[in-house]
């Protein structure tokens, strides 16, 4: 039985997830049973259909290639978090964006999405793309998520309000075709949540379009928004790393993902992080893919495999 973790981000955090990924071929012994790195999500900056997370970076087309390239040879889908919900027709043909869905449109790569305009555009254009739908789209009842699982998706990421509401969750009609996110930062019920994913849709859009007035210099961008000024301190948002957030109410003990969830038939789990450091990445990833008796070893073994590329100095 296969359960299966996307993890985020083969940008920023290319090498390291690389690395991880090559302890788990490697030392599978320190894994759980059934432990799967089924996908990385995130998006080549500064492509305008991301959502969900601001991507300031830019990444020219040589490395779209050269990383598209290793991750393919390695069989890794990458799952482009096409997520912005903010996005008009003129944002369909943007250059950089259908240069990334052409490049890898090789039937291994997947799209998340949220725009029902871009999903059709997708559909259309790209066939061969196994589509998710994001929990970006704020689906908080049984009753819609199941209706999300009733349309023609490959996966469909559940809002993690319902998270550890196992009563809820016993009604999922389609269990081995849901994504649990199993350690949001945001506490559940947030009021400002699809407000935020929206500013945040909004930024990306204008930080392309003052690339396209200043290309050398990204860092003169100044995003204002009246609504975003009002949400970026948001208290929902919890600060710290791993072990701070452990506590929210919608992140999944180890435990239960094993002991619950797994037994339920759910096999999808999503681990966020596309702006997170690669040790607080670290520890996440350990703590919930790694034997418990394993975990001191596995660190130390990950640290030295970190250091040998470059990625750690002690």
């Amino acid at each position: 039985m296969e359960i299966n973790f996307h993890l985020p981000n083969f940008t920023e955090l290319m090498k390291f997830n690389l690395v991880f990924s090559e302890m788990h071929r490697g030392a599978n012994h320190y894994f759980r049973e059934g432990v799967k790195i089924a996908s990385l999500f995130g998006v080549f900056p500064p492509a305008i259909w991301n959502g969900g997370r601001f991507q300031y970076m830019q990444c020219d087309r040589n490395y779209v290639k050269q990383a598209l390239a290793i991750f393919d040879a390695r069989k890794m889908p990458l799952r482009f978090t096409f997520t912005n919900p903010m996005l008009e027709e003129k944002h369909l043909s943007d250059d950089f964006c259908n240069f990334i869905m052409k490049t890898a449109d090789n039937g291994i790569n997947e799209v998340i999405v949220v725009s029902e305009l871009l999903e059709d555009y997708i559909r259309k254009n790209y066939p061969r793309y196994k589509i998710t739908s994001s929990t970006c789209k704020r689906i908080t009842t049984v009753e819609g998520l199941n209706a999300e699982l009733a349309k023609d998706y490959n996966l469909v990421v559940a809002d993690y309000d319902l998270n550890n509401d196992f009563a809820a969750l016993e009604k999922v009609t389609d269990k081995g075709r849901c994504e649990i996110l199993i350690n949001a930062i945001c506490d559940p019920r947030c009021k400002n949540r699809r407000k935020h994913y929206d500013c945040i849709g909004l930024m990306q859009i204008e930080f392309n379009e003052h690339l396209k007035k200043k290309p050398n210099k990204p860092q003169e961008f100044e995003f204002r928004n009246a609504d975003y000024d009002k949400i970026k301190n948001c208290p929902c948002m919890t600060k710290g790393g791993f072990y701070q957030n452990k506590g929210n109410t919608s992140n999944l003990s180890v435990e239960d993902l094993y002991e619950k969830y797994v037994p339920m038939g759910f096999r999808h789990f999503k681990i966020e992080g596309r702006s997170s450091h690669f040790l607080n990445l670290m520890e996440t990833y350990l703590y919930y893919m790694v034997k418990a008796e394993c975990r001191d070893e596995a660190r130390y073994a990950l640290m030295i495999m970190l250091k040998e590329h470059g990625l750690m100095q002690f």
